[in-house]
């Protein structure tokens, strides 16, 4: 059994990691760079390791410095959260060289999912329903072929990519040569490769991911879906589950395939395989082998722990229910609170004056954030998360619209703001919006 976790990350997701390892008795270590040393997750754990100065190569991706602390507070294992180092192949197999435990899959599935073409391709193999488009990387002078093939609009994707670098649309083959070689330009600068593949594009599809979990043995279940569909510039703002768009049979279908193939892989510990859905069909854009931002909205409907679920696996427990015992109740959706300016999301660093989350039944904030914190500069803006759930999907609804208004959080800018007006936009409480939705609505246009 593991007896101590060094968690190799910051901000809310190490406080809730430290949370659980507090709640299964495990004792935690935190690591954290100069500019965090007075982080919350800090102040709790049972022992703290400075790893480096501010800027993350430095400190929280210092794969050497991590395993230096582990051997320094006879950690036994890490939970990498999410971001940082959760999905890199390299830190996974140095942790396994020195005899300590990745809270997460193999080496080998990150490498396997962590590329899109390959992760396409063993989707295919594994019955996982994929999007029409080209069999590897796409080139100057084959892409008009592949194009015509697939049919236009066409979307072309950086095979390392991710948050929506190294992704252009051409509509038409008069934009095909400019976008890709602005895909393949921006691929190169982002990720050192510029290799590119291309697919179908849909015109309005949903963003719907399905929540994975297995033993390594060839046991996984699913836990159903969430809606992701909100989105700004292919970052999730808003997510929830279940998805408005789903019924009943389309849940138990699209989740038997995914836990199906998760079987046959033999994946081990929470896994997220994202699909874009449209007209009742399913594709699969790439699949997430860490645990995702938007995993309490899964756990308020399920009542699962998914970072227990992960330790337990990690320690050779085993999956702690079967997909018999798997329920759904109600609904819930999580806003991602954001230290930017809510018109035009630039960042928004500083010290918070003031804070009270809100609280009541069915509410949860996920925030390491606190009265007197100093939001730094140096790393994502994400503050917190609002985390509501409801009988009905009406029921959250309302009730978000409420602690949405109690939320306060003073001396720098945040979206709450955006999320207020959200709430009450019909659209929304229809669940009528697709991907991109936001955008449009974002840049004043009310045809969307």
């Amino acid at each position: 059994m593991i007896s101590k976790i060094l968690i190799a990350n910051r901000g809310e997701i190490a406080l809730r990691v430290l949370r659980a390892c507090k709640e299964l008795g495990i004792a935690t270590v935190a690591v954290h760079s100069t500019a965090d040393a007075d982080a919350m997750h800090v102040r709790l754990a049972d022992e703290s390791v400075c790893i480096g100065p501010p800027p993350s190569r430095e400190s929280y991706l210092n794969i050497h410095q991590i395993v230096a602390a582990c051997e320094i507070t006879g950690a036994d294992a890490v939970h990498p959260g999410y971001g940082f180092l959760s999905e890199n192949a390299k830190f996974a197999d140095i942790l396994e060289a020195h005899g300590i435990t990745f809270i997460g899959p193999t080496a080998e599935h990150i490498r396997l999912m962590g590329d899109k073409i390959t992760a396409k391709l063993t989707a295919m193999e594994l019955g996982i329903p994929v999007v029409p488009g080209s069999d590897g990387e796409v080139l100057p002078e084959n892409a008009l072929e592949i194009a015509r093939q697939i049919g236009f609009p066409v979307l072309i994707k950086a095979t390392a990519g991710g948050g929506g670098r190294g992704m252009k649309v051409a509509k038409t083959e008069a934009d095909l040569d400019e976008a890709l070689n602005t895909a393949r330009t921006e691929a190169a600068a982002a990720f050192g490769n510029a290799a590119v593949y291309m697919e179908k594009y849909l015109e309005k599809p949903r963003h719907i991911e399905i929540q994975v979990v297995g033993d390594g043995e060839g046991n996984a279940i699913h836990l159903g879906e969430r809606d992701c569909s909100l989105q700004r510039r292919h970052q999730k703002v808003w997510e929830e589950a279940n998805s408005p768009a789903l019924n009943v049979e389309q849940r138990t279908k699209i989740g038997q395939i995914c836990a199906d193939a998760m079987k046959k892989l033999k994946y081990r510990g929470a896994g997220t395989i994202e699909f874009l859905y449209e007209n009742g069909e399913f594709y699969f854009i790439e699949m997430n082998t860490r645990l995702q931002v938007e995993h309490p909205v899964t756990e308020a409907i399920t009542g699962i722990d998914l970072v227990h679920e992960q330790i337990r696996v990690a320690s050779g427990g085993g999956l702690s229910v079967k997909q018999e015992d798997v329920t759904f109740q109600g609904h819930a959706i999580e806003c991602r609170i954001n230290a930017e300016d809510p018109r035009t999301f630039v960042p928004s660093p500083g010290t918070i004056t003031h804070f009270h989350a809100p609280g009541g039944l069915g509410v949860r904030v996920d925030s390491g954030a606190y009265a007197g914190y100093r939001i730094p500069p140096y790393y994502d803006s994400l503050i917190g998360k609002l985390i509501v759930h409801g009988r009905t999907r009406v029921e959250c609804m309302m009730r978000l619209r409420r602690v949405l208004d109690e939320f306060v959080v003073d001396g720098i800018k945040t979206t709450l703001p955006l999320f207020q007006d959200l709430v009450s936009n019909p659209d929304i409480a229809n669940g009528d919006y697709d991907i991109h939705w936001l955008e449009h609505y974002l840049a004043g246009d009310k045809a969307h």
